[in-house]
């Protein structure tokens, strides 16, 4: 049966066109500029001048910083489609997860710099590739320079929808110019207790800062609609990655979910956390080690439970390696 929420893609447009075509994305783009001379882009409001190189949290000054730019085949099933999701890593992270997947670009910065020029040649050449989607990940530092390149990718006749892929550790501001640029956000609601964000991440107002922000970006796009053939065209997807003990919070979270966006957010429970970056069993015993199955399973209970129903293809089944610790464990 066809989701009765898909939309012809052929009568789809991304929102970025109208601001383009009134002006308003080159306003934005000044706007966002002005905002690095006395940076409160994000919820570290460092106050330092970026234009002038001034770096502090995020290490990022004036110009973005990329680490890798390709056609994603192992994000979500909507995402990737059959031609995968046009993915733009971006160095560094105003975040310090301990447990970091990606540490030498978050934490060691691995990547170079960029310039607006290069970095919308990037969105077009992942068009060229036919990518179903131009998929930002880790942009929350780095919006006026997203901003910036945009325009000339626009110019240079990108059509794609724009992916926002964050910790949703975004202020208001930046969500703010992103509205009506951003097609699908995607934002990753990490803890519930602020004592385990500042433990694990080094931002106790974490859940705080996540929920404002992803109440706009779903204001902003509403629930996750897809076209004929179930590839994401606009919506929030939003994502949780299931943590030993229950350290993430996460029967917490669904049901927040729930109450305060909508039963019909989409929702991609990840399983593949294990120990990466500064987590040993003398720092951080508690979460040195991989999620249980049946931890895994105690978080789709909780999913349910909250009334949620759109889980992504990737969630239903426990992956491998977790049933295999789960098994050596048990």
């Amino acid at each position: 049966m066809s989701d009765p929420r898909a939309v012809n893609r052929a009568e789809f447009q991304p929102a970025y066109l109208k601001l383009w075509q009134s002006g308003e994305l080159s306003r934005r783009v000044e706007l966002g500029l002005e905002k690095l001379a006395d940076c409160t882009l994000c919820p570290r409001n460092c106050h330092v001048n970026r234009i002038k190189g001034q770096t502090k949290t995020c290490r990022t000054g004036r110009h973005a910083l990329v680490s890798s730019s390709f056609a994603h085949h192992g994000e979500e099933l909507c995402l990737r489609g059959t031609r995968g999701s046009g993915t733009i890593f971006f160095s560094w992270c105003n975040l310090r997860c301990v447990f970091c997947q990606n540490y030498e670009i978050s934490w060691l910065g691995e990547g170079r710099t960029v310039k607006p020029e290069e970095l919308a040649e990037m969105m077009l050449a992942l068009q060229a590739q036919g990518c179903h989607n131009i998929n930002l990940v880790t942009p929350e530092h780095v919006v006026p320079q997203i901003l910036e390149a945009l325009l000339l990718a626009v110019d240079g006749g990108l059509r794609l929808p724009l992916v926002y892929n964050t910790s949703a550790y975004d202020s208001l501001d930046s969500l703010a110019l992103m509205d009506r640029v951003v097609d699908i956000y995607m934002p990753d609601f990490k803890f519930w207790d602020p004592e385990k964000a500042r433990r694990y991440a080094k931002a106790p107002d974490y859940a705080e800062v996540a929920r404002s922000a992803i109440r706009v970006m779903h204001r902003q796009v509403g629930p996750l609609v897809t076209d004929e053939q179930g590839v994401a065209l606009r919506g929030v997807l939003l994502r949780h990655l299931v943590m030993p003990g229950s350290a993430a919070g996460t029967a917490d979270i669904m049901q927040w979910i729930a109450r305060e966006l909508s039963p019909e957010t989409y929702v991609n429970l990840m399983a593949q956390y294990h120990p990466a970056g500064h987590v040993t069993a003398e720092q951080y015993p508690e979460i040195n080690r991989c999620i249980t199955a049946g931890e895994f399973h105690q978080a789709r209970e909780a999913f349910r439970a909250a009334g949620l129903h759109r889980l992504d293809h990737d969630s239903v089944a426990i992956p491998e390696e977790v049933a295999f610790v789960w098994r050596a464990q048990g």
